[in-house]
């Protein structure tokens, strides 16, 4: 599905950044960053354009394909891992930055792939999550058509106990990345430090 999501010219989400990581990573120090569910690239391209290695993970080839383009068109180097996240395991220790950026997956995946995430993060390291809630349902603006793939501040709370929340909130806000979130939208905001 997300090959042929991505299998156009344009770019589906935008080339530009996450606005909340935006804002959220100028407090980090540039380190070696881990880019889930990245698609085509923006936020990898992004934090390599701020100084960090990034490793960009994604299911598509299609995807990852363009985050090189574009990180070759911004004079950046990025790496990038084709990977399902039901089979992918993050390293220990070993990320001052993880980013989860509107990467939605089942709860069961989802949950274990958080409980790594804690352990994955160097003492000190931070991660950054911005996610639809179920309320998205309502506002048809973007993101997964089941709630199931959605996330609540509450089930995030749990699913990363270990780290230490900077900010942490359900919020609307204008989401405008590329042509497929484009309007209001009800998310899901985390900034955390191991």
């Amino acid at each position: 599905m997300w090959n042929e999501r991505y299998a156009t010219d344009d770019y589906v989400y935008g080339t530009e950044p996450n606005d909340f990581l935006r804002a959220a990573v100028a407090s980090v120090p540039p380190g070696r960053a881990l880019c889930l569910g990245e698609g085509e690239g923006r936020n990898a391209v992004y934090l390599a354009q701020q100084g960090f290695d990034v490793l960009a993970v994604d299911s598509s080839a299609v995807g990852l394909q363009k985050a090189q383009r574009l990180a070759e068109d911004r004079g950046v180097r990025i790496e990038t891992l084709v990977a399902d996240l039901a089979d992918y395991a993050i390293e220990p220790d070993a990320w001052d930055l993880i980013t989860s950026i509107f990467c939605h997956v089942p709860a069961s995946i989802r949950k274990r792939l958080h409980a790594e995430v804690v352990t994955g993060l160097r003492p000190g390291g931070v991660f950054i999550l911005e996610a639809y809630t179920p309320a998205q349902l309502e506002w048809g603006t973007g993101g997964p058509p089941t709630a199931e793939l959605m996330m609540t501040l509450d089930g995030l709370v749990e699913e990363l106990d270990g780290l230490d929340f900077e900010e942490a909130v359900e919020r609307e806000r204008d989401v405008v990345e590329g042509r497929l979130h484009t309007g209001r939208g009800a998310v899901v905001q985390i900034l955390g430090r191991r």
